[in-house]
């Protein structure tokens, strides 16, 4: 499992792209790049990482779940995720 910090750091960034979302877009399309340089660095979209939502692992994400793939192949043998079954042929 991640560190907290770093899963707490991820969520904020989210609340800042967020946030700044609109304010961001504006000022592109005026190309107005001097006040673009003024809001803060995590505001951008670019800077968000995808992570476990449950255990902030980096690595293996699937978006559809948002999850990784070590705790989606956990919950699916558990039956926790609707809809997905072993696959037998």
């Amino acid at each position: 499992m991640a560190r907290k910090s770093v899963i707490a750091r991820e969520i904020k960034r989210e609340k800042l792209v967020e946030k700044y979302a609109d304010l961001r877009k504006k000022l592109k399309e005026e190309g107005n790049y001097e006040e673009l340089d003024k809001l803060p660095r995590n505001s951008s979209k670019v800077r968000l990482h995808n992570r476990c939502k449950l255990t902030g692992r980096p690595k293996g994400y699937m978006r559809k779940f948002g999850i990784n793939r070590v705790t989606f192949r956990k919950m699916a043998n558990e039956g926790k995720i609707p809809g997905v079954t072993k696959a037998s042929w």
